[in-house]
């Protein structure tokens, strides 16, 4: 009886060794997707937006996957097409190029504040010194102070070590600082 039912059960069509992804791939998609997003919905706010650019990566990485196999960093590479794929549909959906000048509304800082409007003038003043930082060191310091991630979390998704991102913080705030002014620190900061 067990062997009727075996033969009679649907079965689900074929797929080919063509058309199955990489399994490398598959790991990386895995192991990626979750940090991509939460990535591009900080820049782009909205899940949808976000989850598109990020289907779009990911579409992208699986055609090239040989070659980005091929690349130094194949980490490192897939977060720089990440990334312009997010600016890329910020554009197309005709908004301003992405960075967090919405997120200066959201933070704690600004719920426990005692002078709302000066904890949202140091804020503004701290997204405009963001924007001057590199690609590199703005990512670390999204992925680090906005998403809370630490540095092995950090450098897995970046493809750097953990003192590099260390570092990269480091090397930010002192740079933040000099931007800012002396009046104005970080202090408290990791």
């Amino acid at each position: 009886m067990t062997r009727n039912r075996r033969r009679n059960a649907p079965t689900a069509p074929a797929v080919t060794a063509a058309e199955r992804p990489d399994l490398s791939f598959t790991a990386f998609h895995q192991m990626n997707r979750v940090s991509y997003v939460r990535y591009a919905e900080t820049y782009l706010r909205h899940r949808q937006d976000a989850e598109e650019a990020i289907d779009s990566t990911f579409e992208h990485l699986l055609r090239t996957w040989d070659e980005v196999l091929l690349t130094e960093n194949p980490a490192a590479f897939a977060w720089t097409v990440m990334r312009n794929k997010v600016t890329d549909h910020a554009r197309a959906r005709t908004r301003r190029p992405p960075l967090i000048d919405e997120a200066a509304f959201n933070t704690v800082a600004l719920r426990d504040a005692v002078d709302p409007i000066g904890q949202i003038t140091e804020t503004l003043a701290l997204f405009r010194a963001l924007r001057q930082l590199t690609d590199r060191q703005q990512d670390v310091m999204v992925m680090t102070y906005l998403q809370g991630m630490n540095a092995p979390e950090v450098a897995a998704v970046l493809g750097m070590t953990s003192a590099t991102v260390r570092s990269t913080v480091r090397h930010s705030l002192r740079r933040l600082r000099e931007i800012l002014g002396p009046d104005r620190t970080m202090e408290g900061q990791r």
